[in-house]
């Protein structure tokens, strides 16, 4: 708990940011952890979701993470974990990482020089299952402050049909679900925005944006260039080194929107002009789910390239079975493996 605090305020003072940034500073190779679990009491006030908000935490985080304390009423005096330890997920730390499966977006900025390099982490919203947030490589291509929203048809028509029209327009406002900043991809129609409705940070609500804390974005925004890369992913289990452990996270698997049998990711059609949460029909990711054991042995095979490893595949199914977002040690390096296997 204690590196965790000196770290957060060596990073928010080198960055300038207010002291509930998640920010770290990438560690050294070898490493792939960040943060440390952590606990704290509640108040006879505080929801879990107002502990999650304070503690830069989304809505699944922390339920998963406190499966026996009660949403609304976790009662004063109550301990309540913060899994605000994190592998850093696959692929390159550069731009902006979505990671869907885990409700969570990573941001690298660039380092300054002569100054080390950090990684920004925050919750996220992602589209619904019948409005799926697609994968793949992209950019934010523009920066809007106090947007207005322009809702499809398609959208004021489930609107209508739930008995709460949309007008063509919504400008700028609290009625406005953009919020006061909003940055457009290079996905036509897909944004990450501010919210008026943060209870929903780290839910699956949206109609394919990337919703965030309105006070997450507000640092975002303004640190964020146009053509920072954006790398969108399904990770629900990720696999790292802390030293000489192997430390694996695991989040349940999304469900996918469609049958089995039809394996093509089918984009929506979207006007570029449209806004937030858009399509012109719903987007839906056709790939049946994977087993968490393949994933498993995906970032295993990943993790390993490079630097051989073994797994406790019994405190692999544990981690499995539990899906609760906690990093936990599932194996160890092996030393010398060349000799070893050599000698078998």
């Amino acid at each position: 708990m204690t590196t965790m605090r000196i770290t957060f305020t060596v990073a928010a003072v080198l960055l300038g940011t207010s002291p509930r940034a998640e920010i770290y500073e990438l560690p050294p190779e070898g490493y792939d952890v960040v943060g440390a679990v952590a606990t704290v009491t509640a108040r006879e006030e505080d929801t879990l979701i107002d502990i999650a908000r304070r503690n830069g935490l989304g809505y699944h985080d922390i339920v998963r993470a406190n499966p026996d304390v009660n949403i609304w009423v976790p009662g004063e005096g109550t301990e309540v974990v913060l899994p605000t330890r994190f592998v850093l997920p696959p692929g390159p730390r550069h731009g902006i990482v979505l990671n869907l499966a885990e409700y969570r977006l990573y941001y690298y900025p660039e380092p300054a020089a002569d100054e080390p390099a950090y990684v920004m982490t925050y919750p996220i919203s992602i589209g619904r299952m019948d409005w799926e947030t697609p994968l793949g490589l992209t950019s934010v291509v523009s920066k809007v402050t106090n947007p207005s929203w322009y809702p499809p048809q398609s959208v004021r028509e489930e609107h209508a049909a739930e008995g709460r029209p949309l007008p063509r327009v919504v400008p700028p406002g609290p009625e406005n679900p953009l919020g006061k900043y909003a940055m457009r991809l290079g996905l036509p129609g897909y944004l990450i925005h501010s919210t008026n409705r943060p209870a929903g940070v780290g839910m699956r609500v949206t109609h394919g944006c990337i919703r965030m804390f309105p006070e997450d974005i507000e640092y975002l925004f303004p640190n964020v260039d146009v053509n920072t890369p954006v790398r969108i992913i399904n990770a629900p289990v990720k696999i790292g080194w802390f030293g000489d452990e192997l430390v694996m996270e695991v989040h349940p698997v999304l469900e996918a929107a469609v049958s089995e049998g039809n394996e093509e990711l089918v984009a929506a059609d979207i006007d570029v002009d449209t806004g937030d949460d858009v399509a012109g029909e719903s987007s839906e990711i056709a790939v049946q789910p994977k087993d968490p054991l393949t994933y498993v042995t995906e970032q295993f095979i990943a993790v390993t390239g490079s630097r051989a490893g073994t797994l406790d595949w019994d405190e692999v199914e544990v981690l499995i079975n539990r899906a609760d977002g906690i990093p936990a040690a599932a194996g160890t390096g092996i030393k010398n493996a060349a000799t070893s296997a050599a000698s078998q």
